[in-house]
């Protein structure tokens, strides 16, 4: 695989604070603890997920794990991201 200059180096995970519903599964099964409970609530009353911002492995538990579909994406390292159409 060629390295593309947009490619991720690192793999992430993003969080969409406004799906959370603060059910703590994610949490519960990082392997590397790099998520946790946030003190603000969101729009429904929730305390979302937050992400620490370093030491994702992107092994995708957390996406699977979670019931809230759209709720959890993983960016694997590698993950070229579409180009904005101008």
């Amino acid at each position: 695989m060629s390295e593309d200059k947009d490619a991720v180096s690192l793999p992430y995970v993003v969080i969409n604070e406004e799906e959370c519903k603060d059910c703590g599964l994610c949490i519960e099964a990082c392997p590397v603890d790099v998520l946790f409970r946030q003190d603000k609530l969101n729009k429904m009353g929730y305390h979302p997920t937050g992400y620490v911002g370093e030491g994702c492995t992107g092994c995708g538990i957390c996406f699977y794990v979670c019931p809230e579909p759209g709720a959890i994406t993983v960016y694997k390292r590698g993950y070229v991201p579409k180009k904005e159409a101008a």
